[in-house]
């Protein structure tokens, strides 16, 4: 039988059809989970009749997507890819309708659980970027996974302006206006999920194993990653699924893979930063537009302080995910490396702006802008990487631990991070992210250095 390989023009043309098909699948469920992110706090605060609950909803979806990750990532190897994003986005469908009940019925905890429904569909939209590259030559796996998170723009910016058309559809169903947003969140689930079930064919996965073909080669991680070569080698046999615990072996094939740590360092320090100053920043503004002790919804708070934290947050998002093509052609054209170390330098900038600046709104919507500039080079590069530094058959084991620890450690930074503002102020909040991102990208980078000199090998520019 001849051989195939992902330089084939058929594979090609697959890998083309994938990308395309994922990327739009991402645009409706982003629009589907973007609602439950703009609008869950009002629903917070009205079903549970308290601001103390005003976060609850963000922190499920966290969570939610944090301890997804590794059982969509079990699922993806045992049945492939259109199969377990599949599942997720549906999981998210189900949120969606649940967080309708919770409205019509005014049961908080309905709404609490729907937020976890739509977690796990955040989940799934995380681990597609992965997918993008299961076939992708090395000269443009970046792009390929960019293309991917790019398309979440779009669904980002759109969810937070469903209120007023959600109203209408809400109105013309005889739901409650606050529902009607959910009930375009869950049409655009449906959308994405048809497309990924009809339309991710061939599995990229499934396909990708079978063109690496039998185990051949060194152990996990002992092959050199990156451009220009393609390191792919080391996997199961055609459509076998790998064998044992995600979790122990993931952190097992990171862990004899310098270039993988150095890789998920900088996807989990990258994401902890942001989430850690982003998630205070709307507090901060509110402090310095309306006064300290001013109440959010108040008469002192006013509507300019709404209009500034929105034009902000959208900036920062926009930050996030519309230059996304940039960083992955400079992470296939400069290298993954360079383009983790551009991305750290951005965040540092980032920090540096808006904590020295916190006395000017200007200043600290352009530290968000790079802020999310920054963890966009960093995302991307380190996920392209991260892909490619282990053998075929530890890879989804990999991204799933990857996926965990960075819903983890935005949690983690989204907790932490209220403290820090109350004991260190926002410049202090700044200047502590900017050194946990250095510090945890100084020990990633020690021990790659050290793993060169001590195997005497190259790694992945």
């Amino acid at each position: 039988m001849a051989t195939t390989s992902r330089t084939d023009p058929d594979v090609r043309l697959v890998q083309r059809r994938t990308v395309v098909l994922l990327g739009s699948a991402q645009l409706f469920s982003a629009i589907g989970t973007g609602a439950t992110v703009s609008i869950g706090s009002l629903l917070a605060v009205d079903l549970s009749g308290s601001e103390a609950w005003a976060g609850s909803v963000a922190t499920m979806m966290t969570l939610a997507a944090a301890m997804a990750a590794l059982p969509l990532a079990s699922l993806a190897e045992r049945r492939g890819r259109r199969i377990s994003l599949a599942t997720g986005l549906a999981a998210a469908l189900a949120g969606a309708v649940l967080i309708v009940v919770s409205v019509v019925s005014g049961v908080f905890a309905i709404l609490v659980i729907g937020a976890a429904g739509v977690g796990v569909g955040t989940a799934a939209n995380l681990q597609a970027r992965f997918a993008a590259v299961d076939l992708a030559d090395a000269e443009h796996r970046g792009r390929s996974l960019s293309a991917v998170v790019w398309a979440i723009t779009i669904g980002a910016v759109a969810g937070p302006n469903l209120i007023q058309p959600g109203a209408v559809v809400g109105q013309s169903l005889g739901l409650p206006p606050i529902a009607g947003p959910f009930v375009i969140s869950g049409a655009g689930l449906v959308l994405a999920c048809g497309l990924l079930l009809a339309g991710l064919r061939p599995d990229p996965l499934l396909l990708a194993r079978q063109l690496a073909g039998p185990p051949a080669g060194p152990p996990a991680g002992a092959q050199p990653a990156g451009p220009p070569t393609d390191s792919v080698a080391g996997g199961p046999p055609a459509g076998a699924a790998p064998t044992g615990g995600s979790l122990a072996r993931g952190l097992r094939a990171v862990r004899h893979a310098p270039a993988a740590i150095l890789a998920l360092a900088a996807v989990v320090g990258a994401h902890a930063v942001m989430v850690g100053v982003m998630s205070m920043t709307p507090l901060h503004l509110q402090e310095i537009v309306a006064g300290p002790g001013s109440v959010h919804g108040s008469h002192t708070a006013g509507s300019d302080v709404l209009v500034i934290i929105g034009f902000t947050i959208s900036l920062h998002i926009a930050g996030m995910f519309a230059l996304s093509p940039v960083m992955g052609w400079l992470t296939d054209k400069l290298g993954r490396i360079q383009t983790i170390a551009f991305g750290f330098a951005i965040l540092t900038a980032a920090v540096l702006v808006a904590g020295f600046g916190q006395t000017s709104t200007a200043a600290v919507a352009v530290g968000l802008v790079l802020l999310g500039v920054g963890w966009s080079a960093s995302t991307i590069a380190g996920s392209t990487l991260l892909a490619e530094s282990v053998a075929q058959q530890d890879r989804v084991a990999v991204q799933g631990v990857s996926d965990m620890l960075m819903g983890a450690a935005g949690a983690a930074g989204g907790a932490v991070s209220g403290l820090v503002l109350s004991w260190v102020g926002y410049l202090g909040l700044n200047l502590a992210g900017g050194l946990l991102g250095a510090g945890v990208l100084a020990a990633a980078v020690v021990v790659l250095l050290a793993a060169r000199s001590r195997e005497g090998r190259s790694v992945p520019d």
